[in-house]
């Protein structure tokens, strides 16, 4: 066996050869890698990162561009309701206005009318009674003439009895609230 042994070296130890050949190909490789890898990792990192944070600023930018817009339309809005309940209340008003206006010229036209029906009325009413007073005066100068006994055709002195008649009428019918009396007719008694 120490044949065996002499001739074969211990697999756990290994030859002085390798260790110094891996130890200096490790450091080429550690050096290349220092030298030119490290840097192009560093300079993908460092864009990466520039990336990023151009990116959260942009987007804080239009985050803060967003929201001043956002608050710009709600300003505009407010006012925009403001001008509108203004224009409201200026509608209303005015439409008031109007009714009253119209209220007004209802209200005169109505008593133009009822001014007017009451002048026709206070006209028809006259011409019915000076109507009545002739027919009035002539059924009692008839009357008269025959309870007289004598004609009543004088004319002056006609129309001073129809006269007389028609204001003890007029009397009568002022000393009553209907317009009549019990007591006299036409100067007589009842």
């Amino acid at each position: 066996m120490s044949i065996l042994a002499a001739e074969s070296p211990n697999p756990l130890i290994p030859v002085v050869g390798e260790i110094i050949i891996g130890t200096i190909a490790f450091a080429v490789l550690l050096f290349v890698m220092w030298k030119f890898v490290a840097p192009g990792f560093e300079r993908a990192y460092q864009a990466r990162r520039a990336a990023i944070e151009g990116g959260i600023e942009r987007a804080e930018a239009m985050q803060a561009e967003a929201k001043a817009a956002l608050d710009q339309y709600r300003a505009q809005l407010a006012e925009a309701r403001n001008e509108a309940a203004q224009i409201r209340d200026q509608a209303r008003a005015e439409g008031q206005q109007i009714l009253e206006e119209l209220r007004v010229q209802a209200q005169e036209e109505s008593a133009r009318i009822v001014a007017r029906g009451e002048e026709q009325i206070a006209a028809a009413r006259q011409q019915v009674v000076n109507e009545l007073r002739g027919q009035v005066g002539g059924l009692a100068v008839e009357l008269a003439g025959r309870v007289v006994g004598e004609s009543l055709a004088d004319e002056a002195r006609r129309q001073g009895t129809v006269d007389r008649f028609l204001d003890e009428l007029d009397g009568m019918a002022a000393g009553s609230p209907d317009g009549r009396s019990g007591s006299t007719v036409a100067g007589g008694t009842r």
